[in-house]
């Protein structure tokens, strides 16, 4: 399993507005310098997290984003799934070798690691994350 450079940004991103959301917007702007990320790059993760229910924007001069729900409601899998896609496999080896027990034992094990790997990363909250602020 491989995660993308674009979804540890996203993680650290989430993670700054949480902890640092008040009664004003968090600015891309800020969170870009704080983990020298290149603006740009992360505008469009920002906004891939916006259409994923994660986070909420608001445009114009007093505008930024925050949290769409409750750091307790956002899993790691929301996010990740929300820049990389569906956490999944997408081997047919058991197809692919004409039914051998050797394509179908791997494919199996792929499977069963991906499903442990999305129940840990759907059970790790945002607020787990970001405990003790």
């Amino acid at each position: 399993m491989k995660i993308s450079r674009s979804t540890g940004y996203a993680l650290l991103a989430v993670g700054y507005i949480a902890k640092n959301e008040g009664d004003a917007l968090i600015m891309s702007q800020d969170i870009a310098r704080e983990y020298e990320i290149p603006l740009e790059y992360l505008l469009k993760i920002l906004q891939q997290l916006v259409r994923a229910n994660v986070l909420r924007s608001k445009r114009g001069p007093s505008g930024g984003f925050s949290l769409a729900k409750s750091a307790k409601k956002i899993s790691m899998l929301q996010i990740i799934e929300a820049v990389d896609g569906p956490l999944s496999s997408h081997l047919s080896l058991a197809e692919q070798s004409q039914g051998a027990k050797l394509g179908s034992k791997v494919e199996k094990a792929f499977d069963k690691a991906i499903t442990q790997a999305r129940t840990v990363f759907d059970k790790t909250k945002l607020a787990d994350l970001i405990e003790g602020k």
